[in-house]
């Protein structure tokens, strides 16, 4: 991951990666309780319920999100509306429509504005009115069922039940334990609500809920609950969706007329000449290193004070920005090194064995400047953090 795409998206994306971790064998609970009515299913049994629904593409359907954020940060510099920094508090929602043969549309209607993604068979448009820009994006290797967080629209394809979900589920193991409560209904349908909780107390999340869909096992709501909080640190879920066939006119784009028209081809991960790498080769080409296993895992990146809030920009920063000058996303960057700024002011000087740095704490995510250059982001304590500044 470079260290500008790091800024943009390294807060929000880290607290649901980090706690993507595998499930272990969990107690087994039957669904029980009062209405809606569903038939009884084992943790383990809906486990693999939702990972086989997260193999396959979504059903057909179309709805409405919302997703809410409220990790304890401090009042931020104003951002616009749509921005990564903006998505890091507050409510914000997306439409969604999903048809057969990999075809879907993600849009996020702002006050004044609208930036739409239309995939339709390995072709997609990026739509932004406030740029009045529509770039025809090719992905190599045939379509993708969404975008990768470096595409333009991570924005939007972040802001969906089904992506949280699948962070949750991608990569577990032994740190998890299971539970089913009880039936409830999201957006007017039943659900089965999966429960997974860290056995790590290094972790800041006390356990995330998962509400799938009785019928379909789609994932239709994401909660993430940070320890000792009776309310969601984040939330993305369905308030409205319907399973049935989209109209084709959703999944067909022309620019209007005066728009500026780009097009560029991207490579099978999402970034333009770049092929999927997998695992630990993957994250070495982008620059990202992992430190623990599961829920206590660690991004560290290089990076420092300056490139963070502006200073001379390294070689990938620069490479990160070239690629993001046909994304529209110039405010962004802005909005995100102010708000890294205006963070590092009210940071924590903290020292150790491993030297000395600036610690930002939130309900779900700490995060480490260290003064030799690194960047650690993670949902775990700050004494887990710190321990990680020590593994080089």
């Amino acid at each position: 991951m470079r260290r500008g795409t790091f800024v943009r998206w390294g807060v929000p994306v880290a607290a649901a990666a980090v706690i993507a971790a595998a499930v272990g064998a969990g107690p087994v609970i039957a669904a029980v309780g009062g209405p809606p009515a569903l038939p009884e299913r084992s943790a383990q049994q809906l486990l693999a319920d939702a990972l086989a629904a997260a193999e396959k593409s979504p059903p057909p359907m179309s709805g409405t999100v919302q997703q809410t954020a409220s990790l304890g940060l401090p009042a931020l510099p104003a951002a616009g509306a749509g921005s990564p920094v903006a998505l890091l508090s507050g409510s914000h929602e997306v439409k969604v429509w999903y048809g057969a043969n990999g075809k879907f549309r993600i849009a996020m209607p702002t006050q004044l504005n609208e930036t739409n993604l239309i995939v339709n068979e390995g072709q997609a448009w990026y739509w932004d009115s406030a740029a009045n820009t529509a770039t025809k994006l090719h992905w190599q290797g045939g379509a993708r069922r969404s975008p990768a967080p470096s595409a333009p629209a991570a924005t939007h394809a972040d802001l969906t039940p089904q992506a949280a979900a699948e962070k949750v589920l991608e990569q577990a193991g032994e740190h998890t334990a299971i539970r089913v409560i009880n039936t409830a209904e999201v957006a007017g349908r039943p659900v089965y609500q999966l429960v997974l909780a860290p056995k790590d107390d290094g972790s800041l999340v006390q356990e995330v809920r998962l509400a799938l869909d009785g019928e379909t096992y789609v994932p239709l709501q994401v909660q993430v609950y940070a320890k000792g909080a009776a309310e969601p640190a984040f939330q993305v879920g369905f308030t409205q969706v319907t399973f049935t066939p989209p109209a084709e006119e959703n999944f067909t784009f022309t620019p209007p007329a005066g728009a500026k028209v780009e097009e560029r081809s991207l490579g099978a991960d999402g970034e333009a000449g770049k092929e999927t790498r997998p695992g630990d080769a993957d994250r070495a080409a982008r620059g990202l290193k992992v430190v623990g296993d599961g829920w206590t895992r660690v991004a560290v990146v290089k990076a420092s004070a300056a490139d963070l809030t502006g200073g001379t920009p390294s070689d990938g920063e620069r490479q990160g920005e070239r690629q993001g000058e046909w994304r529209g996303h110039g405010g962004d960057e802005a909005d995100g090194r102010a708000v890294v700024a205006d963070l590092l002011k009210k940071a924590t000087p903290v020292s150790g064995p491993w030297g000395s740095g600036r610690l930002i704490s939130t309900k779900l995510v700490t995060a480490l400047l260290t003064d030799d250059g690194r960047l650690l982001v993670g949902a775990v304590t700050p004494e887990e953090i710190t321990e990680a500044a020590g593994v080089r």
